[in-house]
């Protein structure tokens, strides 16, 4: 069976994060391991507290998971200040981790800011050229070049711009669009488009946790690039569409709409 790490914040809620990232690994057919660099208070409507791990301790659940369960993919979203990105990027060299998909996690569907300054700039100058794909949405594109996003051509320059500065390749997510869900992908000089219909609900938090996720896993199973991106967008139009409403603000996804396993089947019917 093949294995992926996620290496973020946790999601008390369980739509985001580390609880997200799981989900959606299990659901895509991979192993999932993880290594948190923060816990979080948060829920539907926001996150109310954070609490970073220390480097060392990061480094610890790192070194214990590539020392015994060689990941085959890695996915890398919320860090939340520099020293704890440093470390990162010094073990992932140091195991030359494979598949490194990095969700650069600034801000929270609800809006809560997820990021120190420092860690921006951590990101770009550790993180980012360790990576096999980089997957901004529109704002934190739009932070990592320094210029507004408005329409598709827009969107070219920048997933240009941001391979040409960090030699990975680029998934600009367009889900923030009024209109459309077009992604982007710019890898290898050329350009692509995911082209989806936009699906009309409230409930998207852990969206691109879910995206990012899924892509590894893909990777880890040994599909392309472009074919990863593909069903990842697939499977995240499918658990979007399925309809999950939980919570008083931006509900979670159902990451399991697909499971048709006796073990998830509600049983208690029948045994009554």
């Amino acid at each position: 069976m093949k294995t992926a790490l996620t290496i973020a914040g946790s999601d008390s809620s369980g739509g985001a994060g580390i609880a997200a990232d799981i989900k959606t690994m299990t659901a895509n057919g991979v192993y999932a391991m993880c290594a948190i660099t923060a816990l979080t208070a948060q829920n539907t409507m926001g996150v109310s507290a954070i609490w970073e791990v220390t480097p060392d301790f990061l480094g610890d659940q790192l070194d214990a998971v590539f020392s015994d369960i060689v990941p085959d993919a890695v996915k890398i979203g919320m860090v939340s200040s520099g020293k704890l990105v440093c470390v990162m990027a010094e073990r992932l060299r140091f195991y030359k981790a494979r598949n490194v998909v990095v969700d650069p996690v600034m801000v929270a569907t609800s809006g809560s800011s997820l990021i120190k300054t420092d860690a921006i700039s951590a990101l770009e100058k550790e993180l980012f050229p360790l990576a096999t794909l980089i997957t901004p949405n529109i704002p934190e594109a739009e932070v990592l070049c320094g210029s507004k996003i408005s329409n598709r051509e827009d969107m070219k320059r920048v997933c240009k711009e941001i391979y040409d500065k960090y030699k990975c390749s680029v998934l600009l997510k367009g889900g923030h669009s009024e209109t459309s869900a077009h992604d982007l992908l710019y890898s290898d000089g050329g350009y692509e488009w995911f082209c989806g219909k936009r699906i009309e609900t409230e409930n998207t938090h852990g969206t691109g946790c879910t995206l990012s996720s899924a892509v590894a896993s893909n990777l880890a199973k040994g599909l392309s690039l472009a074919d990863s991106v593909r069903r990842s967008k697939e499977y995240v139009s499918g658990a979007l569409a399925a309809g999950l409403s939980l919570g008083r603000g931006s509900g979670p996804m159902n990451h399991a709409f697909d499971l048709h396993s006796k073990f998830a089947e509600d049983k208690r019917a029948s045994v009554l």
